[in-house]
């Protein structure tokens, strides 16, 4: 029987890097996982405890990174990802985008690791251009307070091309789109996870704005699917992974209510700073180069994250 080859997750205890995790490890890998638990939760892997393709290091990646043996595929998933956190904590966002970014690159460099990083549908900023395509370079304002996140990956996604340049080394970019499903923090800003909450705990729903902004949301099984996709392919630069399916926040609150039987009124809060208006993928790489697009309807991946978070209050409680 061949060596299961080995594969590290930064912020594997995290929403998306436990899931992409838990992927690896169905396809036959070794998993490393390596996370800081700054804003990870052990909860998200507690599953995995005993599992002996597993090994979890609680590891600040701005640090340098030693790890003994081989190792095939780098995934840097770690980063405050919501703008709760990142408003909170901007140099620990600035850093592991530039320092972790750094470190990982090494890592993978000095192991001979195929190398991914995660990046985001911000390095768009408030688009110019809708849908978004891989090619559009955004609309960033540097210094507003979501330039600690946007800039940490738009500087990383430079760094990535730059090691892939310089030292030949095989590197994937994934921007991200508005991905939802279970393990997402109840309290960590973004508009499922605050929506459904409010719902379940017999709260107003608060709408920034009008709520005419779109957002287009990706179930998180569909999105693991098209990363790992995209680990095994031979394409080097970014590649937008999401659902092209967009409605307005407005809408969206409303189908919350509609789905958690919930009677409480939606209010209007004023609009943060730079909130992008616009936001849905054009996957048209993805779909030719990848034969990826999402299959999971927006019904039922709501219906089981509304469950997920039904079950976790109840634990909570």
């Amino acid at each position: 029987m061949s060596q299961k080859k080995t594969a590290v997750v930064t912020g594997a205890a995290g929403f998306l890097g436990s899931h992409l995790t838990d992927r690896l490890l169905a396809e036959g890998y070794k998993v490393i996982g390596i996370d800081s638990l700054l804003t990870g939760n052990v909860r998200n892997i507690e599953h995995l405890a005993g599992n002996p393709d597993f090994q979890f290091i609680k590891h600040d990646v701005t640090n340098y990174i030693y790890l003994p043996g081989e190792v095939h595929l780098v995934f840097h998933f770690a980063s405050p990802a919501s703008p709760i956190d990142y408003l909170k904590l901007p140099i620990q966002t600035l850093k592991v985008g530039s320092l972790g970014t750094h470190n990982t690159l090494g890592l993978a460099k000095a192991k001979g690791a195929t190398y991914l990083i995660a990046s985001t549908s911000e390095t768009y900023g408030d688009p110019l251009e809708h849908p978004q395509k891989e090619t559009y370079w955004g609309n960033v304002n540097p210094i507003g307070p979501r330039g600690v996140y946007d800039e940490a990956k738009r500087f990383a996604e430079a760094m990535v091309m730059g090691y892939h340049r310089a030292h030949g080394m095989d590197t994937k970019i994934v921007r991200i789109f508005n991905t939802y499903g279970p393990r997402m923090r109840l309290e960590d800003g973004r508009v499922v996870p605050a929506f459904i909450g409010q719902a379940l705990q017999g709260k107003p729903i608060t709408v920034f704005g009008d709520g005419a902004q779109t957002r287009s949301f990706c179930y998180v099984s569909d999105l693991i699917d098209g990363i790992f996709k995209l680990s095994q392919s031979n394409y080097h630069e970014p590649v937008n992974i999401g659902n092209p399916r967009e409605m307005t926040v407005l809408e969206f609150a409303k189908q919350i209510l509609k789905f958690t039987g919930s009677d409480q009124p939606i209010i209007h809060q004023e609009l943060p700073q730079d909130d992008p208006k616009v936001r849905q993928p054009d996957i048209t790489l993805a779909r030719k180069l990848l034969g990826w697009e999402p299959k999971v309807q927006f019904e039922e991946g709501i219906v089981k994250t509304i469950d997920y978070f039904r079950d976790f209050l109840a634990i909570k409680s």
